[in-house]
C-alpha cells in the first residue's frame, strides 16, 4: 500500500521477529499484554491474520482507541524531547533519506487490537515520519484474542 504527499512511502508487511524487544522489554506496553493475557506465541502464530490498513493521524483506528500512539503534534514533540539521542538520530536519518530519495519502502508500524482496545506495538518513528509529512501511513493491524486461562 502507498501513502502519498509530494514524497512517498510504500508500506510493507513488517517482520515480527525483529520486534521481540517491544514485547519482552518495553516497560510501557507490559500492562496491555497482562490485561489481555497476551503471549508472544499468540502474536507469532496469528501474525499473518493482520492486514495493512490506513491510519490517518488520530488516537483511534476504526473507532478504537490506540494506546501509545501519541497522535497529536504536541504529544509527538514532548515524546521526542524526552527521547534518547539515538532515537532522535534514527528518525533524522529516515527523514533525510525520504527527502533525498523522494520515496522510501518501510515496514508498516504494528498495532495490536484486542476487543475494544488497541496498542501501538511498534513503529512510532515511522508513523510520525509519515504524519509529519502529511501522509496517511499504513499500519499492520493485528487482531489478538484475549487468552482465557483454564482453572483445570
Amino acid at each position: 500500500m502507498h501513502s502519498t504527499s509530494s514524497l512517498t512511502i510504500e508500506w510493507v508487511k513488517p517482520d515480527i521477529s525483529a520486534e521481540q524487544w517491544e514485547f519482552f522489554q518495553h516497560p510501557d506496553k507490559q500492562a496491555f499484554y497482562l490485561r489481555h493475557n497476551i503471549r508472544w506465541e499468540q502474536i507469532l502464530s496469528g501474525f499473518d491474520a493482520g492486514k495493512l490498513v490506513a491510519y490517518p493521524r488520530s488516537d483511534r483506528i476504526n473507532g478504537i482507541p490506540v494506546a501509545l500512539s501519541y497522535s497529536s503534534y504536541d504529544d509527538y514533540s514532548r515524546y521526542l524531547a524526552k527521547a534518547k539521542r539515538g532515537y532522535r538520530r534514527n528518525y533524522s536519518l529516515m527523514e533525510e533519506a525520504l527527502q533525498l530519495l523522494g520515496t522510501l519502502t518501510l515496514p508498516a508500524p504494528i498495532i495490536l487490537q484486542c476487543g475494544g482496545e488497541a496498542l501501538l506495538f511498534s513503529g512510532y518513528r515511522r508513523l510520525c515520519l509519515a504524519w509529519n509529512y502529511g501522509m496517511a501511513p499504513c499500519v499492520w493491524l493485528l487482531p489478538v484474542t484475549e487468552r482465557v486461562e483454564s482453572c483445570e
